[in-house]
C-alpha cells in the first residue's frame, strides 16, 4: 500500500485508493496532503486555545480554509505547489505556538501540535520508507484503527472541506463569518483527541453539518449582494466565430475580474461546468462577449477541451490530469488553490487583483471554438426567482398539475452507472418536477422534458453550493 485516501465517490473499488488515486494523485502528492491536514489540525488546536482568549489570528483561519480547499478532489495535483502550503502552515503553527507562550498559556500537549518535518521529507511516508505499514503512519487516515472512530472522522474532516470551499469564495468577495472558522478549528481539533468517543463523533458531525448550511448561506449572500439575484435565462450553448477563453470552477469574482480585462480585446469568454450558473447573475450580463456554456459536466473536459481551441481558466476543482495525447495543457491557468503539473499560475496581487493579461492576449492567437452542439438551456431557478414565481407554482400544485418535485443535486461522475440519472429523467411522470443544482443538472438539463404551463419541469438553482437554494425553496413552498 503507498498511499490511502477514500474522501470521492470514485475511489477504487469503492473501499480506497492504494497505489494512485482514480482521480489521478500519485503517492507523494497523496502523503504532502496528509502531511498539510495534519498541520491545519495542529493549527486548530492552538487558534481554539487563542480563541478563548480572544486572541485567534484570522490569517491563520483564513489558511486553515485554504489547506482544507486545495486537498479537495481534483483541485491540486502540483506538488511544489503543496509543498509552499506545507511550509506557509509549519510557519503559521509555529507563530501561534508562540503568541500562546507570550500569553502565558502552554500549547495543548498534541502530536499534531509537535508535528514537524524537514522539507525533503515533505510527501514521504517515513514508515513505508523503512518497510513499516501505513496505519503506522500519523499522518494517515489508517492511523485511526477504529473503522467507525474513523469513518466519523474522516465525515467531520469532508464536511470541514466542503465548507472550508464555500467560505473561501465568499471571503474573495468580502464576507466572512468567524463561526465557520470556529466550527472548522473545533472540528479539526477534536477529530485529533485520540478519546474522542462514536457519541462524541456523532455530535460533532451534526455540529460541522450546522456550520455547512452557514457556509452556504454566506456564499448565498456573498454572491447575490454582489452580482444580484440570480434570473430566468436562457443560455447559448453554442459558438460565436471568435477566439474563446473556457472558465471552470466556482469563483465568481475571478470571472468578474477576467470579462473586465478581456473587454473590447475580440475574445469571447465561455463557462463550463460549475461556472454555467454565472449565466443567471444579472451583473455578467452586461458583458457582450460573455458568450454561453461550452460542454458539459467536469470529467468529460479531456474530450471537450480538445475542441474548444482556446485558453481555459480554472478558479476550483475540478481540473483532470491529462492523457498522453492531450494538446491542450500548455494552454490552461489555474487559480486560488488549483495546482497541475505542466500548466500556468496565476497568482493574486498584493492590492488583492490578479492579472489576466496573459491569458487574454494567448486567446487572441487562438482559433474559434469547435460547435459541439448548438441550442439554449435555461437556468437562474435560485430560491429568489423561484419564491417570485410561489403564487403560480402553488396554483399548479393545488390543481393537481404539479403533483412532486424531485430534487437531483450534486456532482456528476464518470461511472457509466450514473446513466440512471438520466433514464430517471426521462421516466419522470410529466406532472413531477426536478430541482437541481451541481454538474449533475448535466445528465438530464438538455432532455427535452418540456414545462408545466410555463414552468420548466428542470429548475436550476446553481452550483453545487446552492443546494442552499434547494432547501430555502422547500421551505417556502
Amino acid at each position: 500500500m503507498k498511499m490511502f485516501c477514500y474522501q470521492c465517490q470514485e475511489t477504487a473499488r469503492g473501499k480506497g485508493c492504494e497505489i494512485q488515486g482514480v482521480c489521478g494523485k500519485k503517492p507523494e502528492t497523496s502523503a504532502r496532503m496528509d502531511q498539510l491536514l495534519y498541520i491545519a489540525r495542529g493549527m486548530a488546536i492552538v487558534n481554539r486555545q487563542l480563541r478563548e482568549k480572544g486572541a485567534s489570528s484570522n490569517d491563520a483561519s483564513r489558511f486553515i480554509v485554504d489547506a482544507l480547499f486545495t486537498t479537495i478532489t481534483n483541485a491540486n495535483f502540483d506538488n511544489d505547489m503543496l509543498d509552499g502550503y506545507i511550509t506557509k502552515a509549519l510557519d503559521l503553527k509555529n507563530e501561534l505556538e508562540g503568541e500562546s507562550k507570550k500569553r502565558g498559556m502552554e500549547p495543548p500537549f498534541m502530536p499534531e501540535v509537535s508535528y514537524h518535518i524537514p522539507k525533503e521529507e515533505y510527501g514521504v511516508h517515513e514508515v513505508i520508507e523503512h518497510s513499516g505499514t501505513l496505519e503506522e503512519e500519523i499522518t494517515s487516515v489508517l492511523h485511526d484503527k477504529n473503522p467507525n472512530i474513523r469513518g466519523l472522522k474522516q465525515l467531520a474532516m469532508y464536511g470541514c472541506k466542503g465548507m472550508a470551499a464555500y467560505a473561501r469564495h465568499a471571503c474573495n468577495l468580502g464576507y466572512e463569518d468567524e463561526d465557520i472558522y470556529v466550527v472548522v478549528e473545533n472540528a479539526l481539533a477534536e477529530i485529533s483527541r485520540p478519546d474522542i468517543s462514536v457519541d462524541e463523533l456523532f455530535s460533532l458531525v451534526l455540529n460541522v453539518g450546522d456550520g455547512g448550511v452557514k457556509a452556504m448561506a454566506l456564499l448565498d449572500k456573498a454572491n447575490t449582494s454582489t452580482y444580484g439575484n440570480p434570473e430566468i435565462t436562457k443560455v447559448n450553448i453554442g459558438v460565436r466565430n471568435r477566439p474563446g477563453i473556457l472558465v471552470s470552477g466556482h469563483d465568481l469574482k475571478d470571472l468578474e475580474e477576467l470579462l473586465e480585462q478581456s473587454a473590447g480585446k475580440g475574445v469571447d469568454i465561455y463557462t463550463h461546468s460549475e461556472m454555467l450558473p454565472a449565466q443567471s447573475y444579472p451583473f455578467f450580463k452586461k458583458f457582450p462577449h460573455f458568450a454561453g456554456n461550452y460542454g458539459n459536466a467536469w470529467w468529460r473536459q479531456i474530450d471537450e477541451f480538445e475542441t474548444f481551441n482556446g485558453m481555459f481558466l480554472f478558479t476550483s476543482n475540478c481540473i483532470v490530469p491529462p492523457r498522453p495525447k492531450t494538446t491542450y495543457m500548455d494552454r490552461v491557468y489555474t487559480t486560488g488553490v488549483v495546482g497541475m503539473p505542466g500548466t500556468h499560475f496565476i497568482p493574486e496581487g498584493k492590492d488583492g487583483k490578479k492579472d489576466f493579461s496573459e491569458i487574454i492576449e494567448r486567446a487572441q492567437t487562438c482559433q474559434p471554438p469547435t460547435e459541439i452542439e448548438h441550442g439554449e438551456i435555461v437556468a437562474g431557478f435560485a430560491h429568489n426567482q423561484v419564491l417570485a414565481l410561489a403564487p403560480k407554482i402553488i396554483d399548479l400544485i393545488k390543481s393537481g398539475k404539479i403533483r412532486k418535485f424531485v430534487v437531483m443535486a450534486g456532482c456528476d461522475g464518470r461511472m457509466p452507472s450514473r446513466k440512471y440519472y438520466t433514464e430517471f429523467a426521462e421516466r419522470l411522470p410529466k406532472d413531477c418536477v426536478i430541482l437541481t443544482a451541481g454538474c449533475a443538472k448535466y445528465r438530464y438539463n438538455k432532455l427535452p422534458l418540456g414545462d408545466i404551463e410555463g414552468v420548466p419541469r428542470v429548475l436550476d438553482a446553481g452550483q453545487c453550493n446552492d443546494s442552499y437554494s434547494l432547501v430555502v425553496i422547500a421551505n417556502a413552498l
